[in-house]
C-alpha cells in the first residue's frame, strides 16, 4: 500500500501529533507525514479496572490525549487542528497492566514480571478529525488498537540491574525499549515490531487509506507468505480515483480487516511492510509560521559524541591532538572504570572512545561534508580531496559505515539520513560547530579527569595552560575565530533543543520575554515563531552581540526578536514577563546563582515568569547519563535534580514551578512569580 496519495489530501492540513515520544515521531516523520508536535497534558488516570479488556483502556487514553490536545488547541491557541493524532502503549502481562516504571526497583518488578514469559504489547490509536461551528469545536474520531506478543528470555539478574541502571527502562512502557538495549532481553516478537516501539505504522497506514480511499471491493488482493499473515494490498491510489478527501463521507466503506487484532503466527522484523520510503526530516513552514516536521532527535550521534565523558580517555597519546592516528583496535572495554551508555559485555560494541574518535575525526576534516547532495565516492576520491592516505581514508569511512553515520556500497560511499540532517556543516539541524567544539575543547579537558577528580576543579591550565575557572571563558575573550567557534557550538545545540523547549509549556499568554545568555538567539527565533505576539529581547554580552549577525535566520518574524549587549551580572535587564535562562544555571557557582535570580525576582511584576532550559536529573542523580557525566568537567556549578530547581525556584519567589521532560537535551522548568511577594 502506498501512503504518498494520503499525503497528498494532508498536505494543506494542520495534523497534530498529540505526544512527546521521540519514537512516535521518528516513526511517522520516517513515514514522510507532516505534523506538529503539541504534548497532550492530559493525566493518565483512568481506572483500569473499569475497562472490560486492556486495549480498551490504551484506546480511551490515546483518545482523550488528543481530544485534550484538540480542545487546548481551540480555546487557548485559537488555532483548530485539522487532525489530532493520539496513542497510547501499555504492555500487559497476565491481567496486569504495566505503564512507565516510577523508579528503578518498579522497573525491577516490571521486567522480573516479563522473565521468560510472553507477553502483549498494546497501542490504542486515535484519529480526531476537527472543525469549527459557530466558535464550538466538533470532532469526528476514528480509533483502533494493535496487538503484539513478545517472548522474554529467561533474564538473570545481573543482566536484569544492568540494564536499569543503564537508565533505558524509565520513560518505556513495561520498562524496556525492543528498538535498544532491550532488544536483547527479547527471545521473539509475533506481530508488528513498529507498535511494540510504539506505533502501528502499517495498521495506520491501512486506517488513513480506509479513510480517504475506500477501495471497490474488486482491486483488493490478499497477499499471503509463509510464516507472513495475509496482507490486504490494494493498488493504483491517485488524487484522481476519488472525489472528495473527507474521511467522515466514508463511514460506511467497507473496512480492510476485521477486527484490530493481528493474525497469530507471524514474526515480524524491524522493516515497514507498508513499503512507504523514509522521507527527508528537513522542517518546513506552514502557513502561520510554525515549522512542522522537525528533524528528529539524533539520539544516536549524542551518544557517540559525548562518549569521551563516559570512556577511559583516549588522549593524546593514543591519538594525536589531532586525533589523526586512530587506532581501531577492539581492547579492553574498561568498563569499571565509567559508567556507560551501553552494556559493553553484552553488546560487544567499538568501545565508545574509538567511536567517539571516528564522529569526531571525520566531522573535523569535513567527510560528510564532501558527501552530501546524494554525493557517492570512493575512499581513493574522498582522500584525494582532503589530501589524505588512502588507507587511513578507507579505514575512516568504514569505521562511520559501521556506525551508520555513512552507507558503503560497490560505488562507494555516501552520507545517510543521520548524517546529511545532522552532520553537515551548512545544514539548517547540523551539529557540527558542537561537534567541533567537543574535539577542540572539551576532550582535552577529560583527558585530565583523574586530576580533576583529585582537585575538584576544572583542568583548562592543564588542558591549554589557562588559569581560569569558566569553561568558556576564553571563548568570549580569546580571537574572534575563537568566539565564532564557541557561538557556532552553542548555535547548535540550541537550534536542535529549541522546539522541543518552547513546546514544553503554553506561553501563550506572554507578549514580551528576555532570554539572558541567549547567544545567538536560535531559542528566541523559535518562540516567536511558535508565539507570533511574542517580542523577545536577547540579552548577552558585548562580544556576543558583535558576532550574532552571522547566525540570523530570514523571515517576517525576525523583527520581533532584538539584540541588546549587557552584562547581567552588572547591568539593568530589561522589564518583561517573560525571562528565560537556557543552559546558564548549570555553570554557575551559589553566589552568582543568588546574584542572578535575586535580580529577575525583584524585577519580577505579579504573573511574570522564568522558563529554564537545563538538563533534569532524576531524584538519584544517575540519570540521564548525559548530565552525570556533563558535570564530571568539574565547572563551579552543578547538575540539579527536578526537585532541586523546583526548591531553587521557589527559593526566589516562583511559585506553580512546573518541569517538562522533553526527551531531548534539555528539559524545561517554568515558575511563575507569587503575587504576595511583588
Amino acid at each position: 500500500m502506498a501512503l504518498k496519495p494520503v499525503i497528498g489530501k494532508l498536505v494543506s492540513k494542520r495534523v497534530v501529533l498529540a505526544s512527546a515520544s521521540p519514537r512516535r515521531r521518528e516513526i511517522l516523520t520516517n513515514a514522510g507525514l507532516r505534523f506538529e508536535v503539541v504534548p497532550s497534558w492530559f493525566k493518565e488516570t483512568l481506572e483500569k479496572s473499569t475497562f472490560d479488556a486492556p486495549y480498551a483502556y490504551a484506546i480511551e487514553t490515546a483518545k482523550q490525549k488528543a481530544l485534550e490536545v484538540a480542545n487546548r488547541m481551540h480555546i487557548k491557541h485559537l488555532r483548530t487542528p485539522d487532525i489530532v493524532i493520539g496513542a497510547d502503549t501499555i504492555v500487559t502481562v497476565g491481567k496486569q497492566i504495566l505503564e512507565k516504571p516510577v523508579d528503578k526497583q518498579d522497573a525491577y518488578r516490571m521486567l522480573s514480571s516479563l522473565s521468560g514469559k510472553e507477553h502483549s504489547v498494546f497501542t490504542g490509536v486515535a484519529i480526531v478529525h476537527c472543525s469549527s461551528k459557530d466558535g464550538h469545536l466538533e470532532t469526528d474520531i476514528t480509533d483502533f488498537y494493535e496487538e503484539t506478543k513478545v517472548k522474554f528470555a529467561e533474564l538473570s539478574e545481573e543482566l536484569l540491574w544492568e540494564y536499569i541502571h543503564s537508565g533505558e527502562p524509565m520513560d518505556k512502557a513495561g520498562g524496556y525499549g525492543i528498538q535498544a538495549l532491550g532488544g536483547m532481553l527479547v527471545e521473539y516478537v509475533h506481530g508488528d515490531f513498529l507498535n511494540v516501539v510504539g506505533f502501528p505504522l502499517n495498521h495506520f497506514c491501512r486506517k488513513l487509506a480506509e479513510l480517504y480511499y475506500p477501495p471497490p471491493r474488486h482491486t483488493i488482493h490478499h497477499v499471503k507468505h509463509d510464516s507472513i499473515p495475509s496482507v490486504e494490498t490494494f493498488e493504483n491510489l491517485s488524487d484522481g480515483e476519488s472525489g472528495s478527501s473527507n474521511p467522515i463521507q466514508h463511514k460506511s466503506a467497507d473496512r480492510l480487516e476485521k477486527n484490530g487484532t493481528p493474525l497469530p503466527g507471524a514474526i515480524y522484523t524491524p522493516v515497514n511492510s507498508c513499503s512507504i520510503k523514509p522521507a527527508c526530516t528537513a522542517a518546513t513552514e506552514n502557513q502561520s509560521g510554525v515549522m512542522d516536521n522537525p528533524a528528529k532527535f539524533p539520539s544516536k550521534i549524542v551518544q557517540l559524541m559525548d562518549g569521551f565523558k563516559a570512556s577511559k580517555k583516549v588522549g593524546e597519546q593514543k591519538c594525536g591532538r589531532g586525533g589523526s592516528g586512530i587506532r581501531m583496535e577492539s581492547g579492553t572495554c574498561m568498563q569499571e572504570e565509567r559508567a556507560d551508555y551501553t552494556i559493553v559485555k553484552v553488546l560487544h560494541l567499538f568501545p565508545i572512545d574509538v567511536t567517539n574518535t571516528a564522529l569526531f575525526v571525520a566531522s573535523k576534516i569535513k567527510v560528510f561534508d564532501l558527501l552530501k547532495d546524494k554525493c557517492v565516492l570512493k575512499a581513493a576520491d574522498v582522500a584525494n580531496k582532503m589530501d589524505a592516505s588512502v588507507c587511513g581514508t578507507e579505514r575512516l569511512l568504514d569505521a562511520c559505515a559501521s556506525l551508520g553515520l555513512l552507507e558503503k556500497t560497490h560505488q562507494g560511499y555516501s552520507n545517510t539520513n543521520l548524517a546529511n540532517t545532522f552532520l553537515v556543516s551548512d545544514g539548517d539541524s547540523s551539529l557540527h560547530g558542537y561537534l567541533i567544539h567537543c574535539n577542540d575543547r572539551l576532550w582535552h579537558i577529560f583527558t585530565h579527569l583523574e586530576a580533576a577528580v583529585k582537585e575538584g576543579t576544572i583542568q583548562t591550565h592543564r588542558a591549554f595552560g589557562k588559569e581560569t575557572a569558566d569553561l568558556f571563558q576564553d571563548s568570549y575573550y580569546h580571537s574572534g575565530e575563537a568566539k565564532q567557534r564557541f557561538m557556532t557550538a552553542m548555535h547548535s545545540i540550541a537550534r536542535l533543543t529549541a522546539k522541543d523547549v518552547a513546546a514544553a509549556f503554553d506561553l501563550s499568554q506572554f507578549r514580551s520575554a528576555c532570554d539572558l545568555g541567549g547567544c545567538t538567539g536560535a531559542l528566541a527565533h523559535e518562540l516567536v515563531q511558535k508565539y507570533p505576539n511574542l517580542n523577545i529581547t536577547v540579552f548577552d554580552l558585548p562580544d556576543i552581540m558583535a558576532n550574532v549577525s552571522r547566525f540570523q535566520p530570514s523571515g517576517p518574524h525576525v523583527t520581533a526578536v532584538t539584540f541588546r549587549a549587557g552584562d547581567f551580572f552588572k547591568d539593568a535587564l530589561p522589564e518583561v514577563d517573560l525571562y528565560i535562562l537556557s543552559l546558564i544555571l548549570h555553570d554557575l557557582n551559589d553566589e552568582k546563582i543568588h546574584i542572578l535570580l535575586s535580580k529577575i525576582s525583584a524585577i519580577c511584576k505579579p504573573g511574570s515568569a522564568l522558563l529554564v532550559a537545563e538538563i533534569v536529573l532524576d531524584e538519584e542523580k544517575t540519570h540521564p547519563p548525559r548530565a552525570v557525566l556533563q558535570s564530571l568537567s568539574m565547572t563551579e556549578g552543578k547538575q540539579r535534580s527536578g526537585s532541586e530547581y523546583k526548591q531553587l525556584l521557589e527559593k526566589y519567589g516562583f511559585t506553580n514551578v512546573q518541569i517538562k521532560i522533553t526527551g531531548n537535551i534539555l528539559d524545561a522548568i517554568l515558575g511563575f512569580k507569587k503575587t504576595s511577594a511583588c
